[in-house]
């Protein structure tokens, strides 16, 4: 099955003190441990940084893979073994942890506009975050294998890694490794993943909680989420994505103004209550008709589509009355000459050639990802004191090119990639169990009702569900307002936990 990538001021004083001087040859796992000072969240904390690589052995002993991570700890604290602990990924498969790390969680912000504007060329800035969650909690970035600075070892190849049972199995074990190392192990402890990292905290999940000597966690954070697949592959004979991605193409058009009546709603939130009920009664009715949909059903689904899209009638005929996610962005403003982002469909960009069916890239990804780059590597160095000529591995082409995406049984039993049960099951069997949901109206790669499809199927407790909207795209974070929005309700949330 073809998959596309689901692949996102005060100035606070702090002293640095690099530990480690020595220039160890490229397989010896190298440590740098610097010491900070910030304020987030209106609290003075002073904080120890931990970057570098985990060797994880075989059960021969030997090292089969060298995990990078950054870990920020605390220092100012009575009690450090009953502090909250979050592991923090991100997606791809192939991305590294720099969007989440330096977009919401870190202490350092890359400097981005809010407005869905591009980021021209370097020089680019980084910034302090009064958001971050270090006031609550510890938190670990994660860089899978063959991402930033993480890598197979000796007999190993990087294909041992890329899958996504291999993925949870060798994440989960640098889960284990580290409580350990660090003494943490009645720390309470969450996931925190975006888009492909949401299915791998599923996965993760189910590898650590599952079974004797478990790790029974506190919960799960979901940012931009993809836990069932079926939500959101367009392939032949499965009509749901064209149920899941209508309010998002909906509240696209809605923010472009390409909507033929948009003042018949006072607001984005109650225009999109009213798409999401035509898309799960009629519009998924019709779908499921198929060949037997009547000449009255099409004409009344038409002009739905066009009243909540914006689309031309020609066109959703011509659609067959079913909207491709990557057609949607090329169409929408067609006459105008832009395409809109799938990551963040608040973004705009233009193209050499205006007939095509599809757009050539995506201008939400392509306008944020150089100031990452940029201010990740020099983060590394400069406050870090991480001394590597060897480049980050921002995200990665080779290995999403080379994932395995059967996840357990048979081909024959896997079907679509679903982690939700495996969310469901940990909700069942541990009562502290809780998932926080994070979803942004303008994102087009993992929709917000796709999301609200698997949340409302598979056993899940939606009483031991937060959902949260913002009004932004896959990384809503980006957009300022929603910064602050998400980092409060996230704090919220491990508060909760402690009650």
């Amino acid at each position: 099955m073809k998959r596309l990538p689901i692949i996102i001021a005060i100035v606070f004083t702090f002293t640095s003190t690099s530990l480690f001087a020595e220039t160890p040859t490229s397989n010896d796992p190298q440590m740098s441990i610097t010491s900070h000072k910030g304020k987030f969240n209106g609290h003075s904390v002073s904080y120890n940084v931990h970057a570098g690589d985990t060797l994880l052995v075989d059960k021969e002993g030997k090292p089969k893979a060298s995990i990078f991570s950054t870990a920020y700890f605390k220092t100012n604290t009575k009690n450090s073994e009953n502090r909250p602990l979050i592991f923090v990924f991100n997606g791809g498969p192939g991305s590294s942890s720099v969007w989440l790390h330096m977009g919401v969680f870190g202490p350092k912000l890359v400097n981005l506009p809010s407005d869905a504007q591009a980021v021209s060329a370097a020089s680019f800035s980084m910034k302090s975050n009064p958001h971050s969650l270090l006031d609550v909690a510890d938190m670990v970035f994660i860089d899978p294998v063959g991402t930033g600075y993480s890598k197979a070892l000796g007999e190993y190849e990087g294909k041992d890694f890329w899958g996504v049972k291999e993925d949870a199995v060798v994440m989960s074990e640098f889960v284990r490794y580290f409580i350990t190392q660090h003494e943490r192990w009645n720390s309470p402890k969450y996931l925190a993943g975006e888009s492909y990292g949401t299915t791998r905290a599923g996965a993760m999940v189910a590898e650590l909680q599952e079974g004797w000597g478990s790790i029974d966690l506190n919960g799960v954070f979901l940012i931009s989420s993809i836990v069932d697949f079926q939500t959101g592959d367009f392939t032949d004979g499965n009509d749901i994505p064209y149920m899941t991605f209508l309010p998002t193409y909906a509240a696209t058009a809605w923010y472009h103004d390409a909507l033929p009546n948009k003042d018949s709603w006072p607001s984005l939130e109650a225009f999109l209550d009213e798409v999401r009920d035509f898309a799960l009664n009629q519009y998924t009715t019709f779908l499921f008709k198929g060949a037997l949909a009547t000449e009255a059903e099409n004409n009344l689904v038409l002009e739905q589509l066009h009243k909540y899209t914006g689309l031309s009638r020609t066109y959703l005929k011509n659609t067959n009355l079913r909207i491709n996610e990557f057609y949607f962005m090329k169409e929408l403003l067609r006459d105008r000459g832009q395409v809109v982002g799938r990551l963040d469909s608040r973004y705009l960009g233009t193209e050499r050639n205006n007939v095509e069916a599809r757009f050539d890239a995506d201008p939400s990804g392509y306008a944020i990802d150089g100031a990452y780059t940029a201010v990740m590597q020099n983060y590394l160095a400069k406050d870090l004191k991480v001394k590597r000529l060897e480049p980050y591995n921002i995200l990665s082409s080779e290995v999403f090119g080379n994932w395995n995406w059967l996840y357990g049984g048979s081909p024959r039993q896997q079907g679509f990639l679903n982690v939700t049960p495996y969310l469901a099951t940990a909700q069942h069997q541990n009562k502290d169990f809780r998932i926080f949901v994070a979803n942004g109206y303008y994102d087009l790669a993992t929709p917000f009702f796709a999301t609200e499809h698997s949340m409302n199927h598979h056993g899940i407790m939606k009483e031991k569900v937060t959902m949260k909207y913002y009004q932004a795209g896959h990384m809503m974070y980006i957009h300022h307002p929603s910064l602050k929005q998400l980092a409060d309700d996230m704090r919220e949330f491990v508060e909760q936990g402690k009650n």
